[in-house]
């Protein structure tokens, strides 16, 4: 009986634990993915670190004689001599191979971590993790430069040092070998040939600032990204490293010129060298080069914006040129930057080539408009991301960047931008939506979206925002993502303030976007917004006077999608390999049987074709493999078409933010606000402060949060201006 009695009782609870095990199995497997997905992260964190400090090691030894009497003739002896890549094939391996591995590597980290879990991210010990290197965040330098950081002052520091490294070593080098002993039988006078070799070694010098120049302006680049940068906050790097560039190279050939002027040798300015170095191709490069350069100072490009846009586009005039200058072998040293930023120019140029649905708008009495396009779901970005769009009926060829301001995942089939008359552009933009003709279709074309590849905002306790007009736009999406956070309860959101200042009392219509249509604040949310108008003392606008417009798309018209699917950063690990691998492959076919033949003949080939046997195989590669990967995703790119027609009730429109947000803004009038008393004392370990408006407001908000100052304000500047 007791048998029997035991026997009923197993079986009457026998269901009960293959519940148990196969909930602990659905448990299990998750967490052991993540875990493999740890590993691999880790390995590839490993892996960059040897490739990075090889690549460091290659860069310091350049300019010294040890690399080029004992390495570089080491490796010329085994790699030179090859039938398939010849003279160039060492430079392919030594430079060029390395950073496209390490694009590859960081495409395939950035989809792992794509993968990981809000709360496996926002856990307690990647918050320790995190705010144990706020520090370097801090901003150090406030004038001069910009708002530069702890980290970005030594990375500068380093690159300094590199510059400075090779300059000593190519001077000493100059200096100990050319005496008066050793000059030359051809006429030259001591200080003649010395200038000559200043000349070389400037030239050198140059070449290693152009190396680094493109990384910082290929907005969809996985290198940039991986380390948390985005093309907007990095383009301060290459604005320095241009200034670099052109002054070296331009010291180049005037010291050239200035050598030809006193030999006598003036006709070598025209020189177009059939196997060595090209002295018009040269010439021709820097011409390009000093016209982008006179249009970057702040008189022409902030007045004729146009002028510096335009003329930016001779840097395929540039790099086509110096490539004929020095020869595909030495260019190959600069070129990884180059090919990583052709890879992304071209997946940006397919994606412009569609026309997105725009399906309506809203205009706001402070001459600002919001434009709502539908999105396909499957288009995950992170807040503060950046849309880049062109209107043809205002301009075919103008592209400007806007802050998005919804929330991929509070709004999953809208994408949102704020766009406010600061120019020509915008201003036409608003004038054709304000009129009373009525518009039933307007055409737009958009790149991106581009931005961080995740956020931490989470792992502060309280979250400051400071803006200053349209610098509200980047919190507007930051704000919605965490309210999405918080509905979801995986992990709690900090307490956050917003503390925006406008001009007139029509500017305060912008508060009007912080929340999406019918949306309500939560109840357990903590936020406070702190307004104030600084050139009124009461409101003197009617902020309910919001015009809506809703847009009839046509049939072509697509959502905005992203150009390589759900999986963008594996397909673009995928491009950057095979294109690489397909270059490598036309190159040593073409090598074995044409160049090589031609070479080991009486006659050499021509340099100019073989650099331009280099670009083409180049272009071929990126263009064949980027199609491939744009037609794969084709299918997905369309998937949402129809589904996404419903995306959107009509709008109606909204209250003012004193009704809106009655219980938590407060509105002050005549007054500007004192961020020293509103950032000083804040309590909590961290506290995130993220800045985005004028010059001025941004170098106030630096100081208060600089190096040495409060240790528990972490600062980060939002800044888009070019």
């Amino acid at each position: 009986m007791v048998a029997r009695g035991s026997l009923v009782v197993a079986r009457g609870r026998s269901s009960f634990p293959s519940l148990v095990r196969k909930s602990k199995q659905t448990q299990r497997y998750p967490l052991k993915r993540e875990m493999n997905k740890e590993v691999i992260k880790n390995v590839i964190k490993l892996l960059t670190m040897v490739i990075l400090i090889g690549t460091m090691v290659i860069w310091i030894m350049m300019p010294t004689s040890t690399y080029k009497k004992i390495w570089l003739k080491s490796m010329r002896a085994k790699l030179g001599e090859s039938i398939y890549f010849g003279r160039p094939g060492v430079n392919l391996l030594v430079y060029m191979f390395p950073m496209i591995l390490l694009a590859f590597l960081g495409s395939i980290y950035l989809h792992l971590k794509k993968q990981t879990t809000v709360s496996q991210l926002n856990s307690g010990v990647e918050r320790k993790k995190r705010n144990k290197f706020g520090a370097l965040k801090k901003p150090m330098l406030v004038k001069g430069l910009g708002i530069v950081t702890v980290t970005e002052v030594m990375f500068l520091t380093m690159f300094l040092a590199l510059l400075l490294w090779s300059l000593a070593n190519y001077f000493y080098v100059t200096f100990s070998t050319i005496t008066p002993q050793s000059i030359p039988t051809d006429g030259d006078n001591l200080w003649q040939a010395r200038l000559k070799s200043i000349a070389v070694r400037l030239g050198l010098t140059g070449n290693i600032c152009l190396g680094f120049l493109f990384y910082p302006v290929a907005r969809g680049s996985s290198l940039l990204t991986a380390v948390g940068l985005t093309s907007e906050s990095s383009i301060k790097y290459h604005i320095w490293l241009g200034n670099l560039v052109m002054t070296l190279l331009t010291s180049h050939g005037l010291c050239f010129c200035l050598y030809w002027i006193s030999t006598n040798q003036v006709s070598q300015m025209l020189e177009w060298d059939r196997t060595g170095i090209s002295h018009l191709a040269g010439e021709i490069a820097l011409v390009a080069g000093l016209l982008m350069w006179t249009t970057t100072f702040p008189a022409i490009r902030r007045r004729y914006f146009e002028v510096f846009f335009y003329t930016h586009y001779l840097y395929m005039v540039f790099m086509l040129f110096f490539v004929f200058h020095v020869g595909i072998s030495y260019s190959l040293i600069s070129f990884p930057g180059f090919y990583i930023f052709i890879v992304d120019r071209f997946l940006r140029f397919l994606q412009s080539r569609n026309n997105v649905k725009l399906v309506s708008a809203r205009v706001l009495p402070c001459e600002t408009v919001e434009l709502n396009f539908s999105k396909n779901p499957m288009l995950i970005y992170s807040p503060t991301s950046t849309l880049f769009v062109n209107i043809p009926s205002i301009s075919k060829l103008q592209w400007h960047p806007f802050t998005i301001t919804s929330s991929s995942k509070l709004e999953p089939k809208k994408l949102s931008v704020m766009i406010k008359c600061q120019g020509k552009w915008s201003t036409k933009l608003y004038h054709m939506l304000s009129s009373s003709d009525p518009i039933d279709h307007l055409a737009v074309s958009v790149e991106g979206p581009y931005g961080p590849a995740s956020t931490d905002y989470l792992r502060h306790d309280t979250l400051v925002m400071v803006s200053g007009g349209s610098g509200i736009t980047p919190f507007i999406s930051i704000i919605r993502d965490l309210l999405y956070i918080s509905s979801t309860n995986t992990c709690k959101i900090p307490k956050m303030t917003l503390i925006c200042a406008f001009k007139t009392s029509s500017d305060l219509s912008m508060l009007n976007l912080i929340l999406p249509i019918s949306t309500e604040i939560p109840s357990f949310v903590d936020i406070q917004i702190k307004a104030f108008v600084t050139r009124e003392k009461e409101s003197t606008c009617n902020m309910n006077i919001i015009k809506t417009l809703d847009f009839k798309p046509y049939v072509s018209d697509q959502p905005i999608s992203p150009i390589l699917g759900s999986n963008s950063w594996l397909w673009l690990a995928t491009i950057l390999s095979s294109s690489f691998m397909i270059f490598i492959i036309i190159i040593a076919i073409i090598t074995r049987y044409h160049i090589y033949p031609i070479d080991q003949s009486s006659k050499k080939y021509t340099a100019a074709y073989k650099s331009l046997i280099y670009l083409l195989a180049i272009s071929i590669s990126v263009v064949a493999t980027s199609m491939v990967a744009m037609l794969c995703n084709k299918k997905n790119y369309y998937k949402e078409k129809d589904e996404n027609d419903d995306a959107f009730s009509p709008l109606m429109i909204e209250t003012s933010p004193d009704q809106l947000l009655s219980e938590v803004t407060n509105i002050h009038y005549g007054e500007r606000p004192n961020l020293k008393k509103l950032l000083v004392g804040l309590n909590g370990s961290s506290v995130g402060v993220l800045v985005c408006g004028p010059r001025k407001m941004r170098e106030e908000v630096a100081n208060i949060c600089s190096f040495g100052s409060a240790e528990n304000l972490q600062f980060e500047s939002i800044s888009f201006t070019w």
